[in-house]
């Protein structure tokens, strides 16, 4: 399972509190922590006002890399701003986000970055959207998949380096999203089937109580339908449990070993044992 640590996000109220006052230590915590807690990748996301951006990028990418050299996970909807911020990463990560929406130019996003970084390392997170928005139909998601990693595939891009985001929709508005979710994974990964998937896992339960029961539930499933990754809290004990718990239900973990050495290592637990 890719692990995209995803604390170091504007979005979420702590976060934004620490970038609006400089709290670096904070920032550098968030970074350490989640590398601890197994991360591979680590999502950055200013979750600021666009004019203030670019800067707040700068700033969380040099103080993570001061902290630990896991690989970063750059996350804005302004793709030439995420290639103008490739420049200040030590290591080659991910690309968050592509898709078939269009730019200023007509151009789609998946244009702008795709024959920039053909020749690089890097990865991208491709969502299955457009100009129509997000769609419900499991069929039109496998169309945009299929858009853009066929695109890639004509820069030189191999789908090994694409994380398909099927975009869950929010279950108190759409019941069916895990079934609309779960479906377009099958599909793309008929076709693609060294194509990786992922998904921001809390989005599922925005506007729900006691959302750590659906985001757990809804990673243990989607990870049955072939999700391989997750923008997830790595901190989280019952995020963990469920995670190295579906592994070994599904073959994925011999003999249970990193099951029961994540047990011995506390991270099930809220206090690690001593």
């Amino acid at each position: 399972m890719i692990i995209i640590g995803e604390k170091i996000n504007g979005f979420i109220p702590k976060t934004l509190a620490a970038i609006e006052t400089q709290d670096a230590e904070y920032i550098r915590q968030l970074a350490k922590a989640q590398t601890k807690a197994g991360a591979n990748y680590l999502d950055i996301c200013a979750g600021t006002s666009q004019e203030l951006e670019q800067q707040t990028l700068e700033w969380l990418i040099g103080l993570v890399q001061e902290s630990c050299d896991t690989p970063l996970c750059l996350d804005s909807s302004d793709p030439q701003l995420l290639l103008d911020m490739r420049g200040l990463v030590q290591r080659a990560g991910l690309l968050n986000s592509v898709s078939m929406e269009t730019v200023d130019d007509g151009r789609t996003k998946c244009d702008v970055v795709f024959p920039v970084i053909a020749e690089s390392k890097w990865g991208v997170v491709a969502l299955t959207c457009d100009q129509n928005g997000i769609p419900d139909d499991p069929e039109i998601k496998l169309e945009i998949a299929r858009k853009m990693i066929d695109q890639a595939a004509e820069t030189g891009i191999a789908p090994e380096r694409i994380f398909i985001d099927p975009l869950v929709t929010t279950l108190a508005t759409k019941q069916d999203s895990l079934a609309n979710f779960t479906e377009a994974i099958h599909l793309i990964h008929a076709e693609y089937p060294t194509v990786h998937f992922t998904s921001g896992l809390s989005n599922i339960s925005f506007g729900m109580p006691f959302r750590r029961a659906i985001n757990t539930q809804f990673l243990a499933l989607a990870m049955a339908a072939g999700m391989d990754s997750a923008i997830m809290d790595p901190t989280s004990p019952s995020m963990q449990a469920t995670l190295h718990a579906t592994n070994a239900l599904l073959g994925k973990d011999e003999y249970c070993m990193d099951y029961l050495q994540a047990y011995r290592d506390g991270m099930f637990e809220a206090t690690p044992r001593t």
